[in-house]
């Protein structure tokens, strides 16, 4: 299923991730993965959030650059060869995995990966005609 990401553009500073997470806390925005990549001067802050469009309407307002943007989350075997295999399906079906990050879900789903692919649609397709799970934005605050 394809869920809203928000992407916060971060300068590398002492309290640049600090600010954003301090924003969001304020104002009720509850987290539930992340992942930051960074170069010399700025880093992506990449994050699954329970309200999106408030998230994005705060981090604007605070003056950090924000994007949001469709990717897919879906529960993986957590055991050895479980991401290998869903990535396996993916590029057999011609998906470039543009980025992807991981967290270990509550109960019986396992690992959680979230990813963005060059052709998202299409891994949605191929996702929903296997045997793994598609997670949403509720199943991923939910299942902790």
């Amino acid at each position: 299923m394809i869920i809203k990401q928000i992407s916060a553009f971060v300068e590398n500073k002492s309290n640049g991730v600090s600010e954003i997470t301090k924003v969001l806390g304020s104002g009720g925005i509850d987290i539930r993965a992340l992942s930051i990549a960074d170069t010399t001067e700025f880093g992506i802050l990449r994050m699954i959030v329970n309200d999106t469009e408030k998230a994005e309407r705060l981090l604007s307002q605070s003056g950090v650059s924000v994007k949001v943007t469709d990717v897919s989350a879906a529960a993986v075997p957590d055991t050895p060869g479980g991401l290998a295999e869903v990535l396996a399906l993916l590029s057999d079906g011609g998906i470039n995995i543009e980025y992807i990050y991981a967290f270990i879900g509550g109960g019986d789903k396992g690992a959680l990966v979230v990813f963005k692919a060059d052709d998202q649609s299409k891994a949605e397709r191929i996702l929903a005609e296997s045997r793994f799970d598609e997670i949403s934005t509720k199943d991923l605050f939910e299942s902790l």
